[in-house]
Formats: structure tokens, C-alpha cells, sequence
């Protein structure tokens, strides 16, 4: 295809999974049960927190917008790949794949915002609990949450828009089951200096940045918490975090699982895109659920209603 023509590109091709039919059942069984999973639970957990007046409060009003993020994410890409698991088909358009790739950023990077905000939230509870009514408003809350929108809004928006100004060569080939932004580039003919400065800045913003400030934040609530002179508070203290970092180790895990893999066709590659694809917002609910008492109290008065309504 010559450069610039890109009226005539009208698809990519996702290599996904094996190719082996026998396989096929077997793959979109488990894919659609974690899929299924993952809304349920994420679903069930802002239900929760909104039915449930003693938990509005800061740190479940970031968890709701992180669930309401999860099931948006996995959206995304798990949908498009059970349809071309059942059709045996490995086409997605190219209007297809750009939209896939605006929502994948635009979800993925407001979960590395909303897990920076909780953060932040845990370190003013514990480092400045008198000052925490004062500093983390409800209107201050609503803020934090616009911002993590808008910076993933712009992002997504300003590479999908790059994305449009690039012409594609003859192989149009994405060695994963949905589209990758870094393999998407590969496969251009154009210049693609502008989109590679975008993509690594955004990585040092996005990334680099609210993981050193997720780590210093816990240094200062560990050193916070090791003053508290009872044991039972150092406990409590600790249990309101742990949950918050299970589900930040996670996910950094494995993006960096994603992102540093030097074979994304791999099964290294793969398995490291399921991992933070699908398998990192399943376990979620999960993790805040299973530690949390008042979430599991919301969680048995939603299902206790839902069988009585039935």
C-alpha cells in the first residue's frame, strides 16, 4: 500500500489465541465465565457502595468509579475477542481497532489515576486524620476523580488522533487478541516519531509518576502506622491498606508483565496480557470484598434484597 493511501486498509488481523479449533470451546468458555465474572462482581460492588449510606464516604467512592473503570476496561477487548473466538474469525476494522484502542487507553489509564487518588487517600486517613474531613471534601473527592477523566480523556484521544495520520504497509498482523497501541506502530509505514515521544511520555506521566507516588505515600503511612503504640490499631491501620496495595501490586505487576515483554506474540506476552487485561479487574472485587467487613455487609444486603424482590 503506498504511503498516505489509507482508504484501502479496511482491516487488521488479531492472531490471538491458537489457532487450533479444538481449543476454541475451550477458550471462549473460560474467557466469557471470567468476563462474566469480572462485571458481575465489579457491578455488584458499586451497587454496594451506592444502596449502603455509611459507605459514601471518600475511599468507596473512588472504589465504585475503579469498579465502573474495571468493567469498561475488560469491554474493551474481551467482547470483540469471544465474537471472533465463535465466528473463527480474526478480523477486527480499522475503525474498529482505533475506537478499541482510544477506550483501552482511555480506561486503562484512568485505573492508574483512581489508584493513585486512593492512595492518596489512605496517606491522608492515616499521616493527617484530623485533617482528613477538611482536606478530602466531597467536592475535592469530585475533583480528583474530573481530573484522573480528563487526563485520560486527553491522552486517548491525542494518540487515537495520531493514530489516524499514519499509513499502514502491506502487513497488517497484531500478534494479540486485541489492538495494541506499540504493535500498531510497528506495522506503519509513515513516521512514527511523534506517536513513540507521545507514548513514552505518557508512560513516564502515567506510569513512573504515580507509582513513585503510590510508593511514597506508603513509606509514610508505614512509618505512621509503626508510631501507633496498640497493636489492635496498628492492625486496623494496616487492613484498610492492605487491600488498596494487593490490587496496585497487581496491576503494576502486570502492566509492566505487558509492556517489557520483548515477545508480546509469546506466551510470556500473552499470558501477561490476560493477566492485566482480564484476570487483574476479576480479582478486584474480590480482594476489597474478601477484607473489607462493611463491603461484605453491603454485599449481603444487596443479595438478601434481590432474593426477596424474586
Amino acid at each position: 500500500m503506498e504511503p498516505g493511501n489509507q482508504t484501502s486498509m479496511s482491516e487488521f488481523l488479531l492472531l490471538g489465541f491458537s489457532q487450533d479449533s479444538e481449543h476454541q470451546p475451550i477458550l471462549f468458555g473460560l474467557f466469557l465465565s471470567m468476563f462474566v465474572v469480572t462485571v458481575l462482581g465489579n457491578l455488584l460492588i458499586i451497587l454496594a457502595i451506592s444502596s449502603d449510606s455509611h459507605l459514601h464516604i471518600p475511599m468507596y467512592f473512588f472504589l465504585s468509579n475503579l469498579s465502573f473503570a474495571d468493567i469498561a476496561f475488560t469491554s474493551t477487548t474481551i467482547p470483540k475477542m469471544l465474537v471472533n473466538i465463535q465466528t473463527q474469525s480474526k478480523s477486527i476494522s480499522y475503525a474498529g481497532c482505533i475506537t478499541q484502542m482510544y477506550f483501552f487507553m482511555f480506561f486503562g489509564g484512568m485505573d492508574t489515576c483512581l489508584l493513585t487518588v486512593m492512595a492518596y487517600d489512605r496517606f491522608v486517613a492515616i499521616c493527617h486524620p484530623l485533617y482528613y474531613p477538611v482536606i478530602m471534601n466531597p467536592h475535592f473527592c469530585v475533583l480528583l476523580v474530573v481530573v484522573s477523566w480528563f487526563i485520560s480523556l486527553t491522552y486517548s484521544l491525542i494518540q487515537s488522533l495520531l493514530m489516524l495520520r499514519l499509513s499502514f504497509c502491506t502487513k497488517w498482523v497484531i500478534s494479540q487478541f486485541y489492538c495494541e497501541l506499540a504493535q500498531a506502530l510497528t506495522l506503519a509505514c509513515s513516521d512514527t516519531l511523534i506517536n513513540y515521544i507521545l507514548l513514552y511520555t505518557v508512560i513516564g506521566i502515567l506510569g513512573i509518576v504515580p507509582f513513585s507516588g503510590i510508593f511514597f505515600s506508603y513509606i509514610r503511612i508505614v512509618s505512621s502506622i509503626l508510631r501507633i503504640p496498640s497493636a489492635d490499631g496498628k492492625y486496623k491501620a494496616f487492613s484498610t491498606c492492605a487491600s488498596h496495595l494487593s490490587v496496585v501490586s497487581l496491576f503494576y505487576v502486570t502492566g509492566l508483565g505487558v509492556y517489557l515483554s520483548s515477545d508480546a506474540s509469546s506466551w510470556r506476552g500473552m499470558i501477561a496480557s490476560v493477566m492485566y487485561t482480564m484476570v487483574t479487574p476479576m480479582l478486584n472485587p474480590f480482594i476489597y470484598s474478601l477484607r473489607n467487613r462493611d463491603i461484605k455487609r453491603a454485599l449481603q444486603k444487596v443479595i438478601g434484597r434481590t432474593f426477596c424482590v424474586q
